[in-house]
Order: C-alpha cells, then sequence, then structure tokens
C-alpha cells in the first residue's frame, strides 16, 4: 500500500500546474469534448506508468536499500527543482492533424516521457518493489491532476493559483528530498 499512496500523492502534487494538466486544457478547449481528451490522458499515462513501474522494479534488484533510498530522494529533490524553475511553454499541437483521441494518447505520451513524474514512479516501485501498486497509484494520481483540466479548462486557471501551489509543492519536494538523501548517506 506504500507503494500506491506513495506515487499517488507524489504524481497528483506533481502534475498540478505541469505541461501535461496544461495540454490537457488546451484539447479540452480545442476540441470542446471531454472524453477523447480524457480517453487519451488514461491511455498514455497508463502506458508511462507501466513502463516508469517496470524499469523501477528491474533497478530494485541490482542495487542496495541506501542507493535506492538516495535514488528516491534525488527524484524528489529534481521534481522540486522542475517545479519551481523557469519552464518553456507547451507545445499545444495545433499543427497535429490527428483525431481528437490520437492527438490527446500520443501528444500526451511524449510530453510525459521522461517527465519528472515518471522518474518519481519509477524510484517509488524499485523502493518499495510493488510495480503495479506504484503504477496504479501514479496513473490514479495523474488523472487527479489532470481531470481538473480537462473538465473545467480556463476556469481552473482563473480560479485557482496554479503557480502557487507548483511552487509549494515544489518546495515540499525539496525539502523531502534533502531529508531522505541524508538519511541515505547516514548524516540525518
Amino acid at each position: 500500500m506504500d507503494a500506491f499512496l506513495t506515487s499517488l500523492f507524489a504524481l497528483a502534487v506533481a502534475e498540478f500546474g505541469d505541461r501535461p494538466q496544461i495540454l490537457c486544457a488546451a484539447l479540452a478547449i480545442r476540441y470542446g469534448r471531454v472524453s477523447p481528451v480524457l480517453w487519451g490522458l488514461g491511455l498514455a499515462t497508463l502506458c508511462n506508468c507501466a513502463i516508469s513501474a517496470f524499469a523501477g522494479s528491474a533497478v530494485h534488484r541490482w542495487i542496495s536499500e541506501d542507493a535506492l533510498q538516495l535514488f528516491y530522494a534525488l527524484s524528489l529533490i529534481f521534481a522540486g527543482l522542475g517545479m519551481v524553475a523557469w519552464r518553456r511553454p507547451v507545445d499545444l499541437l495545433q499543427n497535429w492533424r490527428l483525431a481528437p483521441f490520437w492527438t490527446s494518447f500520443l501528444g500526451l505520451f511524449i510530453l510525459q516521457l521522461g517527465d519528472k513524474g515518471q522518474f518519481i514512479l519509477m524510484a517509488t516501485a524499485a523502493r518499495t518493489d510493488m510495480a503495479a501498486f506504484a503504477a496504479a497509484g501514479g496513473w490514479i494520481g495523474v488523472m487527479i491532476a489532470c481531470l481538473p483540466a480537462i473538465l473545467f479548462r480556463r476556469q481552473l486557471a482563473e480560479h485557482v493559483p496554479m503557480a502557487s501551489i507548483r511552487y509549494a509543492g515544489g518546495a515540499g519536494f525539496l525539502v523531502v528530498g534533502a531529508i531522505l538523501a541524508l538519511g541515505a548517506w547516514g548524516i540525518f
């Protein structure tokens, strides 16, 4: 259950105000329909979560517990830095001429590859060796973060302080990551 809850919470926080959420809102506005964007997000996120969890479970067998904790700590630190740092604008895929589902699926799949959420999920699966639970929690966490963007589109950005939430989440990741890293080195 640790892998499930950890990845659910971490990815819900990491993806809030992030590029996948922005792209989901833009695609929902562009197409004017919720279902193809929602299905595209769900499948793209499921594929990325499965890839991350599988890679994490493979790493679990190769390195020691302290190294796994350090790997997890570094994934949180880099996620925190990514949340508070400047980011380039999101490509809204306006030149893509695919059907709404395929644009959503492929665009979000590509956008999530190598994203901070993927590394957090991989580190969670490696640390706990519960790949299926980590993948399920990560999938639900991303869906929790992106679903409001699909349903509420512009209203979400107008009424929710996205930047403040992103900065607070990033600061939280930095603090927790630093504490875990110090613990992995035996300092804290």
